[in-house]
């Protein structure tokens, strides 16, 4: 199966302000977009692994520090490598930002106009 080379991914959390914001710009460049939402898909470590190398971030970047959860749970300690995946994999709501995925290219969007830029 042939790859469309304007498909675009985006992973995201339903309940995320931004994701709606992502998803809209995403639409807007590619007739194309897949939508992976963190609660309806079993991730694995290799998975998280896999986006965070082409991410060029460690796990813990990936979390909203402000989240209560983050606060009473998981701030102030220190976990392994292994560790934090287990914290993205249990806890996908701490993700800050939608994850997009086009062609080679890979970004956190903070910002969901960072889409437009892919």
């Amino acid at each position: 199966m042939k790859k469309n080379e304007n498909e675009i991914l985006v992973y995201y959390d339903r309940e995320n302000s931004q994701a709606k914001k992502v998803l809209a710009y995403a639409r807007s460049m590619s007739l194309h977009v897949h939508e992976v939402e963190y609660h309806k898909t079993k991730f694995t470590p290799t998975m998280w692994r896999q986006l965070l190398v082409r991410l060029d971030m460690k796990p813990k970047h990936l979390l909203n520090k402000a989240h209560p959860y983050y606060q009473l749970n998981v701030a102030g300690r220190d976990f392994s490598e292994e560790d934090w995946l287990n914290v993205l994999i249990r806890n996908p709501d701490l993700i800050k930002a939608p994850i997009v995925v086009k062609g080679t290219k890979v970004i956190l969007a903070n910002n969901p106009q960072d889409v437009l830029g892919m």
